[in-house]
């Protein structure tokens, strides 16, 4: 029986001994990949490729039924994540925030201003009550459904009417 576990003991030890210390190396493994979808929404893509040693390059981008779009051309490396960006969705100005260039063709529109009407102010009783609120979220391009969320929240407050 002793030499049972003397034999058990040292298999053991000489399996660890020989995983002990022991690194696997893996060998680089490049890699390419991209798609393109084009649909009654629009169009969509991306394009990537990395060298196995922690280079990427990619883009991706979207036109919608609108003509709106947006192309991002991305670099990942040694030196971080720097992405250029051309679009012409509206509210975009040219500007370089966080290492980012943007390059937008948008129209800006002159500024609209909204007339302001000023009423007499007329003390009514206040009721505080509860008032029933919708939320709607819509799904991305590419659903045919969109979810309605209800919920009943409880506002304290001037309800009038």
């Amino acid at each position: 029986m002793i030499s049972k576990v003397f034999l058990f003991v040292a298999f053991c030890s000489v399996v660890y001994a020989s995983h002990h210390g022991h690194h696997e190396h893996h060998h680089p493994q490049p890699y390419k990949f991209g798609y393109e979808i084009k649909d009654h929404h629009g169009s969509q893509h991306r394009h990537e490729h990395g060298d196995g040693h922690g280079h990427v390059q990619g883009s991706y981008g979207f036109t919608d039924h609108r003509g709106i779009h947006r192309e991002v051309h991305y670099v990942a490396d040694h030196q971080g994540f720097r992405a250029t960006v051309k679009t012409n969705e509206p509210g975009t100005a040219n500007q370089d925030p966080a290492h980012v260039k943007l390059h937008s063709n948008a129209h800006h529109a002159a500024p609209h201003h909204v007339p302001q009407h000023h009423e007499k102010h007329h003390h009514q009783p206040q009721h505080h009550g509860h008032q029933q609120v919708y939320h709607h979220q819509a799904q991305p391009h590419g659903h045919q459904h969109t979810q309605v969320h209800h919920h009943q929240a409880q506002h304290h407050g001037h309800l009038h009417g």
